[in-house]
């Protein structure tokens, strides 16, 4: 293999593709069911009394019950339905790893080897219904009580809506310049396009008694205690912004970046031809984030793109759909290799990559065997921390998060937390929801004990 050292400068660029190019990439990936499609998919399902699908879905959505209601031609009854238990719906059904939730569980499964689509049922209702009418829900009188929640992600706007609903007075304080988290600035591209993020938001908004303020970050514009001071309880759902290192000699090197970052940039990007590239693209983590980049890069025209995961297959938390929707995207993926170090003069050039194993502990470690790949950025994939010093040792920390009971309490008597800044759960969008909108139930009881 040639160095990179005698290949001249990393090849980065922009406007690799053509205008129609990239317009395809970056396409819905799961067009929407055509209502013909949803009744069809509808009448699929046997109605289980007992139905697995939604024991295995983190908000305990009825699925028999809306898919029904789809089957008569109810979609707004359907959508309802959903909504009662996650407002957020929408996107669920759009980034939610159905074949790894309530699909994998369907009954269809071991009859058919193929389950009822689940997610693609909920998208078509929760279109249908955002599509022409407004907000599913009434608000109560007004409480008197006001709520801080800090972060308008997914946990964030799932517990303001739910106290809405309440008749609380709700203001969520956001770092970003907008609402959505997650699911506006980190959900790769294609699952969610035409601005549905925002479109959801202005839909959780529209119930009232929510009041918004971006620009707004804790420890730097806000302070735990004056939140407790000013406000009834607070809820944290922050997410995780820091980024963790990939403990290699060079990762500080230009061409080496945080993926996170990189997505954020595509999906405000007002023209994808803008975006800078590299033609050879090392990706370095095994779940959703490390497939989200990998693909994109590829749709924004690297030509060679391989992501690096330390443990085998069965050990990515990406699922195996995607997986193995990055492999038919021309992704290659090794398994069993660690990042040694990151390799140039200035900016990266090759990346050294150490074959890895288990000891008898069951702990990765080295074997000594290295490869080199010649590349033009390598990003970082491999996790977010918690911010701590904003919370200025006053709460819990369990593992590198928020220490939590079974309702969202922290272990302050006003403060609760949820999504991925709390400990315990699954890092999804629909258990952020899930999070939020139990954490909005405790926090009225508790308002009112």
């Amino acid at each position: 293999m040639a160095s990179q050292s005698d290949a001249g400068a990393p090849d980065i660029a922009s406007g690799r593709l053509a205008a129609d190019e990239y317009a395809r990439n970056f396409a819905d990936l799961h067009p929407p069911m055509t209502a013909h499609e949803a009744l069809v998919e509808a009448d699929r399902c046997l109605f289980c009394f007992d139905a697995p699908c939604m024991t295995a879905c983190p908000t305990s959505i009825d699925i028999p019950l809306f898919i029904r209601e789809i089957s008569t031609g109810n979609a707004d009854g359907a959508a309802k339905t959903i909504f009662q238990q996650n407002i957020l719906g929408g996107m669920c059904a759009r980034v939610c790893p159905t074949e790894t939730l309530c699909e994998q569980v369907c009954v269809r499964v071991e009859g058919e080897g193929k389950a009822v689509r689940i997610g693609e049922l909920q998208r078509f209702a929760t279109d249908h219904f955002m599509s022409h009418s407004g907000t599913p829900f009434a608000r109560a009188p007004e409480t008197g009580k006001r709520v801080a929640v800090v972060g308008g992600g997914p946990a964030g706007l799932a517990c303001a809506h739910e106290l809405a609903r309440h008749g609380h007075a709700v203001t969520i304080f956001e770092a970003r310049p907008k609402l959505g988290g997650l699911d506006e600035y980190g959900i790769a591209a294609y699952k969610t396009v035409d601005g549905f993020a925002q479109e959801e938001v202005d839909f959780v908004l529209s119930i009232g008694g929510i009041t918004v303020e971006t620009g707004k970050a804790l420890g730097r514009d806000l302070t735990l205690d004056s939140l407790r001071t000013d406000f009834d309880a607070v809820f944290l759902g922050m997410g995780l912004a820091g980024v963790n290192a990939l403990r290699a000699e060079g990762e500080d090197l230009d061409g080496v970046r945080d993926a996170v970052d990189y997505i954020a940039d595509l999906r405000q990007a007002d023209d994808l031809a803008g975006l800078p590239i590299g033609r050879r693209v090392v990706v370095i983590g095994g779940g959703m984030t490390a497939i989200d980049m990998a693909v994109q890069a590829r749709h924004l025209g690297a030509e060679d793109v391989t992501i690096a995961y330390r443990r085998g297959r069965e050990n990515m938390g990406a699922s195996t759909f995607e997986q193995e929707l990055a492999q038919v995207n021309g992704v290659r993926i090794l398994h069993w290799v660690k990042p040694g170090a990151v390799i140039g003069n200035g900016s990266v050039r090759e990346i050294e990559l150490e074959r890895t194993r288990l000891d008898e502990a069951g702990k990765v470690v080295g074997t000594g065997e290295t490869i080199r790949l010649p590349v033009d950025m390598v990003f970082k994939a491999i996790g977010q921390t918690l911010v701590e010093e904003p919370l200025s040792g006053a709460l819990t920390i369990e593992g590198g998060k928020i220490a939590v009971d079974a309702e969202g309490r922290t272990s302050l008597p006003d403060v609760w937390a949820g999504g991925d800044c709390a400990a315990g759960g699954e890092d999804l969008t629909v258990q952020a929801v899930a999070d939020g909108r139990d954490a909005a139930q405790s926090i009225h009881r508790a308002l009112y004990a």
